[in-house]
Parts: C-alpha cells; sequence; structure tokens
C-alpha cells in the first residue's frame, strides 16, 4: 500500500513537472498547479496567490468545486492582509490546520454559508524560488482532520516544482513588458530610429524613419545603412574601437529620401545589446528648422554688425577731434568720462571685428594679414586693455612667462582679441578681490598661452559645447551673454593651426590653454 502512494506521488509530480512546462504564460501556470494539486490531494478548493519582489499579489486563482475564476486585487489584498496564506507568506512556514475554527488566522470566505458546516481542514505553504517568495497556496477540504502530514509533504514539494515555475513565468512576463515598453517608445518616437549590425546592416526601422524616408519596412530591412544615411563611420569606429560607450556619439549629417531629396540631422549612435549581439542604434533628429532659423539669425547679425561699423566709426573719430580740440589735462572732471568712452568704443570694436571674423572664418575664408609677432608683445597689449576692468572688480593679474617665448606666426589684432576675450571672461567669473594668472611655453613648433581663474569651474560634459556660437552657461552663477566670445576664439585659433580647450572642474576655477605656430625664416634658395 505504501509503495503504491509513493508511485501515485511519483506520477503526480511527473504530470506536475510536464504541465508546469508548457507554458510561461502566468495565469495558465497558476491555474494548472491549482487544479493538479487540488484534483491529486482531495481538496474541495484552493487559491494560488502570486506575488512580485515586493511581496505585492499581482496574480491569483481560486478553484472552487472544480471551477476556476480570478479574484480582484483588493480581494488578494485582503486575503494576505488578514487571513491564513498572509501569516504563511510573512514566516516562509508551511502549516496544517485540523480545525479552521479553532484557528484564529483562518477568516470565513464570504461565500461560505451560514448554515454550512463552518470547521474545516486547510494546508497552506510557500512557493520559494533561490529563496524568493514568490507565492502561496492553498487547499481546503469541509472536513476537519482530512489532510495528513503526508498531505502536507507532497504539496510542499508540488510547491518547489510550482515555485520555479511561477518565478519563470514572472520573468517572461517582465521581459515580455520590458520589450514592449521598448517597441512602444521605438514606434512612438518623433525622431526616426534605425536599429542595424555593426557593419551597417538595417535591421528595424520605427514608423517615423520609415515615413521621413519614403521607404517601406521591407524596403530597408537588409539594406545599408547608407541607402538612408551616410554615417560617420571613422568616428564610430574610433569609439567602437575604446570598447565603451558611456555617452551617444554625436555628429551632424543628412538623410536622404526616396525621392532623393535631403533633409538636415542630428544623428546620435549608441552601441546596445539585443539577445546578446551587439548592434547600432541610429536616433535621426530633424534640424531643418534649427538650420533655417541659424540662417536667418546669421543674415541678420552680420547685416547688423555691417550697419554699425559706419556710425561706430563715427564716434572714434569725434572722440579723437574731441580729445585734440579740448585741453583734457586742464578738465579733471572730464578726463575720466572720455576714458570710459574711449573703453567702451574701443570694445565695442572688438565685439564687432570678432563677430564679422567669425562669419569670414566659418565661410573658410583664410587668414591673410599674419607677421612674425613675439606673443610677450600681444600679452602686454591685452593686459593693458582690461587694466580697468580688473581694478573695477580689484582683481590682480599674475603672469607666468619664461624670460623669452619664441616669435609666432599670426594676424596680431586677431589674437590680441583672443588673449582680450579670454582675459575678459575670466574676470567676469572671479569674484571681486580674485586672482588670475596668465602664463605660457614653448612647445617645438607650437606656442602654448593660457588664462586661468578661481571662478565657479565648467562641468567637464560642457567643455566642448560652451565653444559653440551662442551657447551659454546657465545658472545664477554664470552672467549673461551672447555667447559668441568663445566660438571666435576657437575659430581664430584653428585658422591659424592651433588648438583651443578647458581645463576645469566644477568649483575649482577653468583654465582656457591654446597653441600658435611658432614662426619659421624662410629657406634661402
Amino acid at each position: 500500500m505504501e509503495l503504491e502512494q509513493e508511485r501515485d506521488s511519483f506520477e503526480l509530480l511527473l504530470e506536475i513537472s510536464r504541465e508546469l512546462a508548457s507554458s510561461l504564460d502566468l495565469g495558465t501556470v497558476l491555474a494548472r498547479v491549482l487544479f493538479l494539486s487540488t484534483r491529486n490531494v482531495g481538496a474541495e478548493r484552493g487559491s494560488l496567490i502570486a506575488l512580485n519582489e515586493e511581496g505585492k499579489p499581482i496574480e491569483a486563482a481560486i478553484v472552487v468545486e472544480g471551477s476556476i475564476y480570478r479574484p480582484t486585487v483588493a480581494e488578494m489584498r485582503e486575503v494576505l492582509e488578514h487571513g491564513l496564506a498572509g501569516w504563511v507568506a510573512d514566516h516562509r512556514q508551511a502549516t496544517l490546520v485540523e480545525d479552521t475554527s479553532r484557528d484564529e488566522r483562518w477568516v470565513r470566505r464570504a461565500d461560505d454559508r451560514e448554515e454550512a458546516n463552518r470547521r474545516k481542514s486547510a494546508i497552506c505553504v510557500p512557493l520559494l524560488a533561490q529563496d524568493q517568495l514568490v507565492g502561496v497556496l492553498t487547499l481546503v477540504h469541509a472536513r476537519p482532520g482530512f489532510f495528513t502530514p503526508e498531505h502536507l509533504r507532497l504539496l510542499q514539494t508540488i510547491a518547489d516544482l510550482a515555485g520555479l515555475a511561477v518565478r519563470n513565468a514572472q520573468l517572461y512576463h517582465s521581459m515580455q513588458r520590458a520589450q514592449q515598453r521598448y517597441r512602444d517608445l521605438f514606434d512612438d518616437s518623433i525622431d526616426p530610429i534605425l536599429i542595424t549590425t555593426v557593419e551597417g546592416v538595417i535591421v528595424e526601422a520605427n514608423r517615423q524613419a520609415m515615413a521621413s524616408s519614403g521607404y517601406a519596412l521591407q524596403q530597408l530591412v537588409g539594406q545599408s545603412l547608407d541607402l538612408f544615411h551616410h554615417a560617420n563611420w571613422g568616428l564610430v569606429q574610433e569609439q567602437w574601437a575604446k570598447g565603451e560607450w558611456p555617452h551617444p556619439i554625436t555628429y551632424q549629417g543628412t538623410v536622404r529620401r526616396r525621392d532623393g531629396s535631403e533633409f538636415p540631422v542630428e544623428v546620435y549612435v549608441r552601441r546596445v545589446v539585443l539577445q546578446d549581439k551587439p548592434y547600432l542604434q541610429w536616433t535621426l533628429r530633424d534640424i531643418t528648422e534649427r538650420k533655417a532659423l541659424d540662417a536667418l539669425r546669421e543674415d541678420l547679425t552680420a547685416m547688423i554688425y555691417h550697419d554699425l561699423r559706419s556710425p561706430l566709426a563715427n564716434i572714434i573719430s569725434s572722440l579723437d577731434i574731441l580729445n585734440t580740440l579740448l585741453p583734457l589735462e586742464n578738465m579733471p572732471a572730464l578726463q575720466p568720462v572720455f576714458q570710459i568712452a574711449m573703453r567702451s568704443t574701443d570694445r565695442l570694436q572688438r565685439l564687432i571685428s570678432s563677430l564679422l571674423d567669425i562669419n569670414r572664418l566659418e565661410a573658410g575664408q583664410p587668414i591673410t594679414n599674419r607677421k612674425p609677432i613675439h606673443p610677450q608683445a600681444l600679452i602686454q597689449e591685452a593686459r593693458e586693455a582690461v587694466q580697468p576692468l580688473l581694478e573695477s572688480k580689484q582683481q590682480t593679474l599674475e603672469l607666468e612667462l619664461p624670460s623669452s617665448l619664441p616669435v609666432v606666426w599670426v594676424d596680431g589684432d586677431m589674437i590680441r582679441r583672443v588673449l582680450i576675450n579670454l582675459l575678459e571672461n575670466a574676470i567676469k567669473f572671479t569674484p571681486t578681490g580674485g586672482k588670475l594668472r596668465l602664463g605660457g611655453s614653448a612647445q617645438e613648433d607650437y606656442v602654448q598661452l593660457w588664462v586661468q581663474d578661481n571662478g565657479p569651474g565648467i562641468d567637464p560634459a560642457y567643455h566642448e559645447v560652451i565653444f559653440e556660437k551662442f551657447s551659454r552657461l546657465q545658472g545664477e552663477r554664470y552672467p549673461r551673454g551672447l555667447g559668441l566670445g568663445l566660438a571666435f576664439c576657437q575659430l581664430a585659433v584653428q585658422a591659424h593651426g592651433g588648438k583651443i580647450w578647458v581645463e576645469s572642474e566644477t568649483g575649482k576655477g577653468s583654465r582656457f590653454v591654446f597653441t600658435l605656430p611658432v614662426y619659421r625664416e624662410p629657406q634661402s634658395t
């Protein structure tokens, strides 16, 4: 008899294993575990509640007289808060109740008839998967003392099998939801998005990519990315060789539609892993309106700057005439006012010249007024230009220069304005009474100059952004401006064949560094 019971138990467990392995749907798994358990243990009713990682009910099944129904979340929560299942979940301990009327943990169901015998027997076991509680299984029989310790051991074995099945179903459900969220975000994006292999073969495209290109999905999949967009593969391969992708690669390019027309885009490329394989995700943001706005703004600013030059020239001429005609040395009250006017016109003239240079350099025009110049002479002129600003903020400027620096091959006026811009920025960002430093050194074919302040510093994420036109750091710590000074500095230095960059951290000040080519005497023939 005992051997026969063991064989029946083994066959039951084998059947349950087959049933559980046939589905990953959580609701189906719960129903099958419950049906098999109640049928083979002889229970009249039962319940199985699945729990998430926080121990909250996410799904459940109840069997009553061979029929199954799904309780509401409120009903599941009520059972876990006040019923026997809640006690088992809290203690993670299986329990056998011979007479429910004598156990305070038992809560009578609302559908129990008043005239029915309220005395029942029950078994309740926790479902565990790798020490994580994933559910609670409860079986009930109308006769007290019906369940035995053998039933409890059998149900505990069933619970061990079911725990892994429920956990796998939960993971599968979570993966499906994550994939659906990604699909929704992917398809609902307002930007065209493509997924390609590392070699650039398109494997997926969202709705916006199809709408903006004019190609259907089947026409894109399997094609080279070049059909749609000429990628900057040099930049991508350089990043790929580094191995890590902390931030997307960004560059500007164009997208070619099926009808042959094109539109400008800002491209964001990042590495993604799908099904354990690496791919590239391309987000192509349409910047047609931004380009049109930039062109309009540049045309407008160029027109304004040209129109400003004539009245400014008249103001400068008038001041020169006043300086000649008026005996300023005998008019001490007028001298400071006149000096302010002269400094302001000088600054305005530098601004206009820099803005015109930006347009000229962006158009690719070469520098034609290059001469051999001593860097010390440029530094001295720049220092004299900003001296009134230093005095107004009670700041000091220290020079850290070697006794001599090589002669550089530059447009003197342009580089002098670069130095003045960097010094004026340093003065603006440095607190009153602070200290600035200006230094330099010889670097083989280049002279390296730098300006150091002790201001609020610049977050490394903005080290490249600050050199873009109309770009300004936001916040109360940063003075307002047009966002053109550093853009001019970069264009001017690069046009001379040099480089410019910033070394800074938030709260530790900033050092702007740039290089200039050393002058070489022409070789006689």
